[in-house]
């Protein structure tokens, strides 16, 4: 990983650039990631989001959890890629999508959450962090990943 690290929608109409390292690497396989991502279960990569520079702008969607929280939901609306999310409980981050990064190669997950609406077929490694549902915090994915960039 060399920073800044580069990424944008698949029509290209939206860039951005992170500055700061990423906090973590996650999987997520709760139904709502898997209806976004047409896909069993989509990555996530929290950054700080005064480290996220956005060239373009990107549309919106207000997302309410079951639990109450609110997502808003950033996407290219000419293409329709999703791109990050701002959480309104934590306005410190940003959760890019990593899939749109320009080099995804260095991806390396440190653990899965909402484990218990996995697909039956993906193989969770057990030595990772992982949560059956949501995790209080981040705190234990981002301790993994500080480690794994360490090590």
């Amino acid at each position: 990983m060399q920073l800044p690290l580069t990424g944008a929608c698949q029509c290209r109409a939206i860039r951005y650039r992170i500055t700061a390292p990423p906090l973590a690497v996650y999987a997520c396989h709760c139904t709502e990631c898997q209806r976004q991502s047409g896909s069993a279960f989509a990555l996530s990569m929290p950054v700080a989001r005064d480290a996220l520079q956005v060239d373009g702008t990107p549309s919106a969607w207000r997302r309410v959890h079951e639990s109450g929280r609110v997502m808003m939901c950033m996407y290219c609306g000419q293409c329709g890629t999703r791109l990050f999310h701002n959480s309104e409980r934590n306005p410190q981050v940003s959760i890019v999508k990593p899939g749109t990064l320009d080099d995804t190669t260095w991806l390396r997950p440190v653990g899965h959450i909402w484990t218990r609406s996995a697909q039956a077929w993906v193989e969770i490694p057990q030595n990772l962090v992982n949560y059956e549902a949501q995790p209080p915090d981040l705190s234990r994915l981002i301790e993994a990943w500080r480690a794994q960039q360490a090590g």
